[in-house]
């Protein structure tokens, strides 16, 4: 009896130990982990072997950030297309108007209808944020280029300067001779100043409006003819034209449509002749 007991607790301590040690012989390996941003380093122990894992990391983009605009923009090479033309208030019976050109009227300046052009060409403009990206300064740089067409023969003719208040302008009734052109043409290197309104900062293609002044200074002006048997004539010379032209301009924004327009404050000749430019059309911006 003695010896069954012995037998069975011989058997149950070799059970126990036969429980507590692993039947592979093997331990679980404890692993050294090191997690620098977005990459971890695993190293295994005993060993300098080294497992590196870059982990992917979205990034979520600050659209109100990103899409906030500058306070300074600049815009290069701007184009206008459009139309030139004048309100003529001149008094012809007048003796300053008759000096000018003996013998006008109220017909001999006449433009024909849709042929005058206007075209400028802005070397920048920039846009200098006021309050908010909604209101803005903007001003620039460029060349102002007016073609006036004229229904009349009317000719240009260099004022002499030893003879002051000489006649400038005179009507080509020669006998036979028809013209195919005639036009006067006026350059000016000119600075606009305008306050902007921009009632959707946040679009590339918003909606708002500009009004302000230029100044523009005469740097050449030519009389361009073509008739039938002088065939092309140009003449250059001021025409008594005034050096300076300052003028009321505005901007309208309508989505990726521009238009413009000008109205000079005051006529465009020193003397005789009363005539108010005016110029509108398209504008080719980004802003």
């Amino acid at each position: 009896m003695k010896r069954i007991f012995t037998l069975c607790g011989v058997l149950c301590l070799a059970l126990a130990s036969l429980a507590q040690t692993d039947t592979t012989g093997k331990q679980t390996p404890q692993y050294d982990t090191i997690r620098i941003g977005g990459i971890t380093i695993i190293r295994k122990p005993g060993t300098k072997d080294r497992q590196v894992i870059h982990d992917r990391e979205y990034k979520m983009r600050n659209r109100r950030n990103s899409d906030k605009p500058a306070n300074l923009s600049t815009n290069w090479w701007i184009f206008d297309v459009g139309f030139s033309n004048y309100n003529d208030n001149t008094n012809y019976s007048s003796a300053a108007a008759q000096a000018y050109a003996p013998g006008s009227n109220e017909t001999w300046l006449e433009l024909k209808d849709g042929k005058s052009r206007n075209v400028n060409v802005w070397f920048f403009m920039q846009k200098l944020n006021v309050a908010k990206h909604v209101v803005n300064l903007k001003y620039g740089l460029g060349l102002e280029l007016n073609n006036y067409h004229f229904k009349r023969n009317v000719r240009f003719d260099p004022n002499p300067p030893a003879v002051p208040n000489a006649p400038v302008l005179s009507l080509d009734a020669t006998p036979g001779r028809s013209y195919s052109k005639d036009k006067l043409a006026a350059d000016y290197l000119t600075v606009p100043l305008m306050l902007n309104f921009n009632f959707t900062p946040n679009r590339k293609r918003g909606f708002g409006f500009s009004a302000g002044i230029s100044a523009g200074y005469l740097y050449t002006a030519r009389n361009k003819t073509k008739n039938s048997d002088e065939g092309k004539r140009k003449v250059k010379d001021d025409f008594d034209l005034e050096k300076w032209k300052l003028s009321y301009i505005g901007e309208l924004t309508l989505g990726p449509v521009r238009f413009y327009g000008s109205y000079a404050l005051k006529g465009m000749y020193e003397r005789g002749l009363d005539i108010t430019p005016y110029n509108f059309g398209f504008r080719f911006s980004h802003f």
